[in-house]
């Protein structure tokens, strides 16, 4: 039972459940004549792999969509890179989901050769989370993110356009199976351990990266140590053990 209920709490399992609240939205609320939805969208790219969570398809345009399963206060703006959850006095920090979503948009972009204002980034937050600060019309809970859609009520696309864009989806997208989704979850974990090696090999008095460098004079010419990348201004320096 233990087991059963730390699955059911995991991030995937919580990520599982988000996308299956707005794959029932678009089911119930989404004339499927009219709009086509895509689920777990793998597409590969020059260093591994991107995954978008959700690719709706419409005579009113392409919607990219990234799910955030989450609770508590969440604060964020825009431009900033990372975002903050509150739960009572814990504190997380994570990345901006309309960062990650820009990279999604791109990408697809890029495989169905569309010009980019025929396509709309669309972050969904599902789970009992409370904004604590303004956010942009994209950035929206469940119930919001079908408003947004059917706000959009100009045509920009043609039906032979829209087969187009669903047959590049279909044929380049990798076959969606756990032996894909495991593929990535791999890539993006060393993707952040690369990413967090980095910052644990900056300087802890300014930031800066830290460089391997070769004394030169002293007791111990020709000793190797790490030094401040902002020399002359930070003379940090960390001997190497």
């Amino acid at each position: 039972m233990l087991i059963i209920i730390s699955f059911l709490k995991s991030p995937f399992m919580k990520g599982v459940f988000g996308e299956f609240l707005v794959n029932l939205s678009a089911k119930f609320f989404l004339d499927k004549n009219i709009y086509t939805l895509f689920k777990n969208v793998t597409l590969p790219t020059e260093i591994g792999t991107t995954q978008i969570d959700h690719v709706i398809v419409s005579k009113y345009g392409v919607f990219v969509i990234e799910t955030k399963n989450m609770k508590g206060w969440i604060f964020g703006d825009q431009h900033q890179k990372m975002w903050t959850q509150k739960i009572y006095r814990h504190t997380t920090k994570f990345q901006n989901p309309l960062h990650q979503n820009y990279k999604h948009t791109q990408t697809l972009q890029t495989a169905l050769a569309l010009d980019p204002e025929k396509m709309f980034s669309l972050v969904v937050f599902v789970g009992d989370s409370t904004f604590k600060t303004a956010m942009p019309e994209n950035v929206v809970y469940t119930g919001g993110y079908i408003r947004f859609i059917k706000i959009k009520k100009q045509p920009i696309l043609n039906d032979s356009d829209i087969q187009d864009i669903c047959k590049k989806i279909q044929s380049g997208r990798l076959k969606p199976s756990l032996k894909t989704h495991i593929n990535h979850v791999k890539h993006v974990k060393t993707i952040v351990a690369e990413k967090q090696q980095r910052q644990d090999n900056s300087c802890p008095k300014c930031g800066k990266p830290m460089t391997l460098r070769t004394m030169k004079n002293g007791d111990n010419p020709g000793k190797q140590f790490w030094g401040c990348t902002g020399f002359p201004r930070c003379r940090t320096a960390t001997q190497i053990t």
